[in-house]
């Protein structure tokens, strides 16, 4: 029984607190002083996420079920780029006589060269990747079915036109009075109306969650943190 309530008490108190804390003045230091604790936990789970991480695929390397090779590939990129890192290697100290003080993002070093022309190029390459899923799920998505997938199409098409060079060029010889017409401020009026209102919308709707999904936490009436059981 214990094992449940305190984890729940605590999470209701902290939880609580930190909100006072946002509308009282006098309990702004502690406010500071629980994310300091917040730091010190999300450290150690950064930890148990790694041995985490480490464990699952060194059993799938040992027991050689199928694609372990990425598996080790993932130990091997983590664990290189762990040592370079945390050694600041090739990294200058900042201050003469401590060679640890420098900042590991110094450009030349190598956590440096890691990101820049390992990390950053993968990421570039899985981006370019999911432009042609992002193409494929947007050509089914755009059937114009009905009303509003024919709104949804019509929207993309004038959205689109107008950000290559030549769509501007196809209403550009309207008159000034029908200067509202041309693709390039139709664009504008959908992104900046229409899709200003809709995003906020989705916000609201998300704050209105997070809210409720919070009180659930802190009220004890949602337990999934504290484990399956």
């Amino acid at each position: 029984m214990l094992k449940k309530t305190i984890p729940i008490l605590i999470a209701s108190f902290v939880g609580f607190f930190l909100i006072l804390s946002k509308f009282s003045p006098g309990l702004e230091e502690w406010d500071s002083k629980v994310s300091t604790w917040f730091d010190i936990v999300a450290a150690f789970a950064m930890v148990l996420g790694a041995t985490s991480l480490l464990s699952s695929h060194f059993k799938k390397i040992s027991n050689k079920k199928p694609g372990w090779a990425y598996s080790l590939i993932t130990i091997v990129a983590f664990g290189g780029t762990l040592i370079v890192g945390l050694g600041k290697i090739g990294v200058p100290p900042s201050f003469p006589g401590y060679p640890w003080s420098g900042d590991y993002m110094t450009e030349g070093g190598a956590f440096w060269w890691v990101f820049n022309y390992v990390y950053v190029p993968l990421a570039a390459t899985m981006f370019a990747t999911l432009a042609f899923y992002i193409s494929s799920a947007a050509f089914r998505a755009f059937r114009a079915k009905n009303v509003e997938a024919s709104l949804l199409l019509i929207t993309a098409v004038v959205v689109l036109l107008a950000q290559t060079s030549s769509g501007p060029m196809l209403t550009e010889g309207l008159p000034d009075e029908y200067a509202h017409f041309k693709l390039e401020n139709i664009k504008g009026t959908l992104i900046n109306l229409f899709n200003t209102l809709g995003t906020r919308a989705i916000m609201i709707g998300i704050a209105l969650g997070v809210v409720s999904t919070s009180l659930k936490v802190l009220l004890g009436v949602d337990r999934s943190y504290l484990g399956a059981d």
